[in-house]
């Protein structure tokens, strides 16, 4: 993809939706809502990253165990990238797309012009592969960040798994906080990419 990526400055102009307290994205300079300061008081004008709930929305959504009004943050969510232009981030095949009606990675645009792409967040230092889809609004595919194409297996799984390595079966399952912190270079890549993004005319 074509575009380099640029420093982010304190006092960026992003704001960053549905993050945890321990969030890497409070010491990047982005404008942060966490369950704290809660997202759901965002009205706008700066483009936004969104990061909301997946497990009711991901393929083990029958075993999750939501809050009664997590589901409706995703709408939200999308609600505010089709307004403000930016992007959501969400594990792929979530079916957040269906319910909002999303355009699907490789699907073209939607009528607010937004479309979205499949990446592993290993790309960015995540030691799981951790396929993730995006949808954004208010930049084209040329106009995004470079993307940091890698090759090779990622060291550690998300999920419950093992896999054998040098002759010896060894368990890759990743602890919790892990799975769930997005890579400071991803983090910074999605603010660039945030950053660029126009709200749809």
């Amino acid at each position: 993809m074509q575009g380099q990526l640029l420093p982010v400055v304190a006092g960026s102009p992003v704001a960053v939706l549905y993050v945890r307290r321990d969030s890497i994205y409070k010491h990047l300079g982005a404008d942060v809502f966490d369950i704290d300061r809660d997202a759901r008081t965002y009205h706008g004008p700066l483009p936004v990253v969104a990061h909301p709930p997946c497990r009711a929305w991901g393929r083990l959504r029958h075993f999750a165990k939501p809050r009664p009004d997590e589901k409706h943050l995703a709408l939200h969510a999308v609600h505010c990238v089709r307004s403000f232009g930016g992007v959501l981030e969400h594990p792929s095949s979530s079916t957040l797309w269906n319910a909002a009606q999303l355009p699907k990675p490789g699907a073209g645009s939607d009528e607010f012009g937004g479309w979205s792409i499949e990446v592993p967040q290993k790309w960015w230092g995540h030691l799981a592969e951790k396929n993730t889809w995006l949808y954004i609004v208010g930049v084209s595919p040329r106009g995004i960040p470079d993307i940091p194409f890698t090759l090779g297996a990622a060291s550690h799984v998300v999920a419950s798994s093992s896999r054998k390595k040098g002759g010896r079966q060894i368990s890759l399952e990743l602890p919790r906080h892990l799975r769930e912190a997005t890579p400071p270079a991803f983090a910074l890549w999605l603010l660039d990419l945030a950053a660029r993004c126009k709200a749809p005319q």
